[in-house]
């Protein structure tokens, strides 16, 4: 290896000076004359600061030059003018081993090496900064080099399985670690990823139940009274890091907008950041209190809970990004349920309530017996919706990049949501379906690629598939009216998503699986009528798909204002949604 030594030019008595090309080909063309002339150099300069160059590049040359000793005396020099110069301790290395001394090789190389255990942190650390700048195919490169010095780090395995999900790197859990099997890592993906990687409701609660483990101690102290308290109205309290631009602020809204006030409290108590949108202020409006805890330890904030004498307190967070699972340890209220933010088990033994409905863990299934908590379930659809008509921007397909006359399949959702199998099924669909495109929201750049290449793997055309940059949630809602069927994901449907293409009025085709998240979109798809679009395994799906596509007497009952309609009157009615709510939880709450 040769730096270019540009800065320390002109060298010696050299007339005219040589550039740093012209010292590079000379050292190529005539190394002993390029030894000579560093020599010169070095000997007329012995107190430049970046003379270190000089020294690596003359070590790197008497190495190649068959003189050892000469370029441990050089590496060594440049190391010690430059500590940090990994490459000089190296070839001081090679030096010395070629001379015998391995004692004195192994010295250098330790010179400017990290303890196992440091470059074990320095690996995880970088890893965990460049996810957090999007950067994943570094991020995940430096996940495995921590994993690879010590395979036993489950935050680790953690965040690279799911950063693998984000690439589209299938499997994502085959991380090729020695001492760190697919199954282990697949048991240590933790929460998110476990939704979108396994269809088995008793797989999901282990994985987040050994997360749970290693994050959220039991203080040992449960602070409300077991019986509850006695208060003319129901005080209801909602944990959240979500009050705030995000989408479970736009379904949530007008629920705590409509809560009937003769018979509840409502106090929102609120760890999200004040962003200034206007779903934020909404949201506090709502609240009859609004109790900032972000600050706040989580014995702090349970001790504010508790001394509100909460009746029932519903967390909005589950186990996703901003969760504050350690305040409901303390069990500051009697009743405390888990809602609408984690669409999976949450194994903490202080849950009482998980609240879904009929559709997404049915009574009659036996892995029902393996959710914890126990599934309160709401008559109708669980998901709450602001029906209050949005304003959206006037789109069309040749401004969104589609072709006008094309059958569009459409998928809005995360790539993580994407796995193997149902991309496979996605282009046998389109291979299927002359002249349709596929037409998928551009969410990672690693996924993008990924994705592309094994469309093309498939022989499908390029132009067939198609990414839309990601836009302000009113463009989005609007140009889901551009597609004709939107492909649903497995095992972790579209929640929120879903809902959405229901109401600009696009059919959802899903797959029902066995776990709360491989069924929201089945529930979504009951409160609309369109059972038909409900498919009972993957074969049955692309089938349905490609007749949709082909065959205008297989046509979905409903789609375009017919359906936007009909979620207006089902999913949209929240009046109809609260009055459910509000049975479910008063028939759970414990009065004194």
């Amino acid at each position: 290896m040769t730096v270019q030594p540009a800065p320390i030019l002109p060298i010696g008595s050299v007339s005219p000076p040589l550039t740093a090309e012209q010292l590079v080909g000379l050292a190529e063309a005539a190394p002993a004359a390029a030894i000579e002339i560093y020599r010169r150099w070095l000997a007329l300069h012995p107190e430049r600061p970046d003379a270190w160059i000089a020294w690596f590049n003359l070590a790197v040359l008497l190495e190649a030059a068959g003189e050892p000793q000469g370029a441990l005396g050089a590496a060594a020099t440049a190391l010690r003018q430059k500590p940090d110069l990994w490459q000089a301790a190296l070839a001081a290395g090679q030096a010395a081993e070629a001379q015998g001394d391995r004692t004195q090789a192994l010295a250098f190389l330790r010179q400017v090496l990290p303890p196992a255990e440091g470059r074990r942190q320095l690996h995880r650390q970088l890893g965990r900064m460049l996810e957090a700048e999007g950067r994943l195919a570094e991020a995940a490169e430096e996940l495995r080099a921590s994993l690879l010095l010590d395979p036993r780090q489950p935050e680790v395995v953690q965040h690279l399985v799911h950063a693998r999900q984000k690439m589209a790197a299938w499997p994502p859990a085959r991380l090729a670690v020695p001492g760190l099997t697919e199954a282990e890592a697949e048991l240590q993906c933790g929460p998110l990823a476990t939704l979108a990687l396994h269809d088995d409701p008793l797989r999901q609660g282990e994985v987040a139940a050994a997360w749970i483990a290693r994050h959220v101690p039991d203080p040992g102290i449960r602070l409300a009274p077991a019986g509850g308290y006695r208060h003319d109205r129901l005080r209801l309290g909602y944990l959240s890091s979500d009050f705030c631009r995000h989408a479970m602020s736009f379904l949530i809204a007008e629920l705590l907008e409509r809560h009937d006030r003769s018979r509840f409290e409502v106090v929102g108590y609120c760890a999200s950041p004040e962003d200034g949108s206007p779903e934020r202020a909404r949201v506090l409006a709502a609240l009859d209190r609004h109790v900032p805890i972000g600050p706040l330890s989580d014995e702090a904030a349970a001790r504010r809970i508790r001394a509100d004498e909460i009746d029932l307190l519903i967390d909005l967070n589950g186990l996703t990004r901003g969760a504050r699972p350690g305040i409901l340890r303390w069990k500051p209220a009697p009743v405390q349920a888990t809602y609408l933010g984690y669409i999976g088990p949450v194994p903490l033994p202080e849950l009482d309530w998980l609240i879904c409905d009929r559709v997404t863990v049915p009574e009659a299934e036996a892995e029902a017996a393996h959710y914890r908590p126990a599934p309160l379930r709401l008559e109708g659809c669980y998901q709450a919706n602001d029906g209050q008509r949005p304003l959206l921007p006037a789109v069309d397909r040749p401004g969104e990049g589609l072709p006008e006359a094309a059958f569009v399949f459409a998928c809005a959702s995360h790539f993580y949501k994407i796995t193997e199998p149902l991309f496979a099924a996605w282009c046998r669909i389109v291979a299927a379906v002359p002249g349709s495109v596929l037409w998928l929201v551009a969410d990672t750049p690693e996924g993008q690629a990924a994705l592309a290449g094994r469309w093309q793997a498939a022989g499908l055309d390029p132009h067939r598939l198609i990414f839309a940059p990601r836009v302000d949630p009113a463009r989005y809602r609007a140009r889901l009216a551009l597609a004709d069927l939107f492909l649903d994901t497995m095992p972790y449907n579209a929640g929120t998503i879903a809902s959405d293409a229901l109401r600009m009025g696009l059919p959802v085709l899903t797959l029902a699986g066995r776990t709360f998240s491989g069924r929201m979109a089945a529930s979504l798809l009951t409160a609309v009528g369109l059972e038909d679009c409900i498919a009972p395994d993957l074969e049955a799906y692309v089938a349905r798909a490609v007749a949709i596509a082909t065959d205008p007497a297989a046509a979905p009952a409903l789609t375009g204002p017919a359906l936007a309609e009909r979620w207006s009157l089902t999913l949209g009615d929240c009046r109809d949604f609260t009055r459910r709510f509000e049975a479910a939880l008063l028939s759970v709450a414990r009065r004194a």
